[in-house]
């Protein structure tokens, strides 16, 4: 698709985009190139008009594989004439791959033949960075900035989804209820930036022994929410006391103090007609039970009371 002598307007137009376009033709011949186009990929115009599309770009999917021409979303569009976006990598003349986003959309010539035009979005396109700064956002809403853990609200739905999940399949599924022990004296005594310090090595040691498909969030202050799997109450007051153990053997150095801390556990399973508030509350109230029989212990709502970790691993 040329764009005529009376279309200078609106060449002028599409020069001055920010984003990359061009079109192709059905053989994905580039027809047109605008100057945002040059600036992304370094080519000028007189280098790609005439010139095969896929020999100018090569593109990468985000798997860091080769596209090809027969799945090629230009291909795809020239076929079936569709709109399609899609993520990928395109080589820049320099050599070196530079992220974009596409939108291909077919375009009618006066003739009635099929052309296509190309959007090109990088990571310098106010677009892109827009919708870069939603899903930070969005990361940002369900995260703790401090620790970098799943925040409350994160462990609200985590858990909604797990009664559901019990509900409908039946897969079972505990609550850990964890609070760091005399937190408030590490504040007091050292300042709130060893106390931040104790939340970052407490974290750390909690999200390293946790499984893979378990979920820890910081419920706030010194408060955490683990989130266990598939578990019973034997395996799920196991990993509760490993939890207390590792965080009982982690420090730090402050001047000539060694700062360490314990936990104090509530363990409890779900149970059926549970909702998230009862589900939690039962878990804090468990957790306070064990602040009250002297700390750093599990205490796992069943027939026995209290469990106290073993003195090895």
């Amino acid at each position: 698709m040329t764009l005529p002598a009376s279309s200078d307007f609106y060449k002028m137009v599409l020069d001055n985009l920010y984003d990359g376009i061009y079109f192709v033709h059905a053989d994905r011949i580039i027809t047109y190139w605008n100057r945002g186009a040059a600036k992304l990929t370094g080519y000028e115009e007189h280098e790609v008009l005439g010139k095969p599309c896929c020999n100018v770009f090569r593109h990468v999917d985000e798997q860091g594989n080769a596209v090809e021409s027969a799945t090629c979303p230009i291909t795809l569009t020239v076929l079936d004439g569709r709109i399609r976006e899609s993520e990928m990598y395109f080589h820049h003349k320099a050599g070196h791959l530079v992220p974009a986003s596409l939108r291909v959309a077919p375009v009618k010539e006066a003739n009635g033949q099929i052309v296509v035009a190309v959007e090109i979005c990088n990571d310098s396109s106010p677009r892109f960075a827009v919708r870069q700064r939603l899903e930070e956002l969005q990361r940002l809403a369900l995260c703790d900035p401090l620790t970098g853990l799943a925040n409350r609200r994160y462990s609200d739905m985590t858990i909604s989804a797990r009664l559901d999940e019990m509900e409908r399949y039946g897969w079972p599924f505990g609550v850990l209820f964890i609070d760091i022990d005399r937190f408030k004296d590490i504040n007091d005594t050292h300042g709130h930036d060893i106390g931040d310090k104790v939340l970052k090595m407490v974290s750390a040691t909690l999200m390293n022994s946790v499984r893979s498909f378990d979920t820890l969030c910081r419920w706030g202050g010194e408060e955490f929410i683990a989130v266990i799997a598939n578990v019973d109450e034997t395996l799920l007051a196991s990993i509760a006391t490993r939890f207390c153990l590792l965080v009982e053997q982690s420090s730090f150095a402050h001047h000539d103090a060694v700062i360490g801390v314990t936990i104090s556990i509530g363990a409890t399973l779900a149970r059926a007609g549970d909702k998230v508030e009862s589900l939690l509350t039962r878990a804090d109230g468990l957790m306070y039970e064990s602040k009250s029989r002297g700390r750093n212990r599990v205490t796992i709502d069943s027939a026995d009371s209290a469990i106290h970790p073993a003195p090895a691993l």
